[in-house]
């Protein structure tokens, strides 16, 4: 699915040359210029860099992060050849979409020039450079953009595109084990003969359903030659059928029949989690598939362990509806919340995008949208810990990220490495 972007910004990205080298060696890390050539290309200097002129001097842009947080590495020229960098004077200002403005001073360092600090990621933004050298001043002021795109309100709307402001948030803290559905033991019933001796009549088919007081068999009793009807106890469906007309009643069960809606799962307990796991402890059941789910409680822990498996086996009771999506023998998954602790900072777990190598979520900042590299810590289903990346507050995109994230790559702004 896509959605109309506003074709002014995707024209200046495509546009844009790459800032600085990134991460090997020679420098090679650099973002797309306003001033770049139609191909996006730009004159790059002997370190791979971006080469700012005026006149005779010039300087090579770098962002070096070999072993290293990335900072800048800057390069002085004149008429082509190394300036000493003790010679220059250098300040850099980084403008970020929602108008942070990072600023870094310089000191020379072997033949360069080296920032003060780390330039954190995304390396998206406006630069303004300015550079003393022989009393004469020179400034260069470039848009320097990567995971950024611009989408008009309606066409974030028509794309289903919905926001959130980062914040804290209550995380969970999940087991998560196997089993699978069973019909409880009241949802299953037996009909069978009150007194030994012949069939009669019997009434129902395997798979057939039956309502409770439904005439299903009748017996002459071998004792008193006296005929009885035997009524199905439960409503429910016919799951057995072990005997037939002119035959003897005995011991076994003439039917069985199941009732489909009363359900629990059985989960496998093993002994490392025994502790943990206790009545009353809300569970999230699943199909394998994912497709269907749905939340329940632990009703019982038998007390008992599998000699094999040394498991125990915890129940949870599935509501009558559940019948539409989960059937008797079924294998499911479900996530035991056996607590929770508040994170001081979390975003929604299905915002989470790939970018690059990064963990991202979209900043959004009025119809711009951005990256933003995040350091995780817990997760669940349902939140994630945000233990870096990301101010408190930062309105993220929660659905439709996916779109923003394509519209991004196909416009091609993203890092050069």
């Amino acid at each position: 699915m896509s959605f109309p972007l506003t074709r002014g910004l995707a024209a200046l990205v495509l546009s844009l040359g790459l800032l600085a080298a990134c991460g090997q060696k020679p420098d090679a890390h650099a973002e797309r210029d306003a001033h770049a050539t139609p191909s996006g290309e730009y004159e790059r200097g002997p370190h791979r860099g971006r080469m700012l002129r005026e006149g005779d001097f010039a300087l090579e842009i770098t962002i070096f992060e070999d072993g290293v947080e990335p900072e800048f590495r800057v390069y002085a020229y004149r008429k082509d050849k190394p300036v000493d960098p003790k010679t220059v004077q250098l300040r850099v200002e980084l403008a970020r979409l929602g108008g942070k403005v990072d600023r870094f001073a310089f000191t020379p360092a072997e033949d360069y020039l080296r920032g003060g600090g780390v330039v954190a990621e995304p390396h998206s933004f406006d630069v303004k450079v300015r550079a003393v050298e022989k009393g004469a001043t020179h400034s260069w002021a470039y848009a320097s953009y990567e995971g950024r795109t611009t989408i008009s309100a309606q066409a974030a709307q028509a794309g289903g595109v919905r926001t959130e402001l980062a914040g804290p948030a209550l995380i969970g803290e999940f087991i998560d084990l196997s089993g699978r559905v069973e019909i409880t033991p009241e949802g299953k019933a037996e009909v069978r003969a009150w007194y030994p001796g012949r069939i009669l009549m019997m009434r129902g088919e395997l798979g057939q359903s039956v309502r409770k007081g439904q005439p299903m068999a009748r017996v002459e009793s071998s004792h008193s030659l006296q005929a009885y009807t035997i009524p199905a106890p439960i409503n429910g469906v016919i799951i057995e059928k072990n005997a037939n007309v002119g035959g003897v009643a005995g011991d076994q069960p003439l039917f069985v029949i199941a009732d489909p809606t009363q359900l629990h799962a059985e989960f496998f307990v093993f002994p490392r989690d025994a502790e943990r796991i206790r009545v009353g402890l809300p569970v999230e059941v699943r199909s394998l598939s994912g497709d269907a789910r749905l939340t329940a409680k632990v009703e019982a822990i038998l007390p008992t362990a599998d000699l094999a498996s040394q498991t125990l086996m915890a129940h949870a009771h599935l509501p009558p509806g559940a019948a539409q999506s989960f059937r008797p023998g079924m294998g499911v998954e479900g996530s035991f919340a056996v607590g929770a602790q508040q994170a001081p900072l979390a975003v929604r777990t299905k915002a989470l995008q790939r970018f690059r190598d990064f963990t991202v979520v979209f900043a959004r900042v009025g119809t711009t949208y951005e990256v933003r590299m995040l350091d995780l810590g817990r997760r669940t289903p349902e939140w994630t810990e945000v233990l870096g990346g990301l101010e408190p507050g930062t309105e993220y995109v929660v659905d439709g990220a996916f779109l923003i994230r394509a519209d991004i790559e196909k416009a091609g702004a993203s890092h050069d490495h």
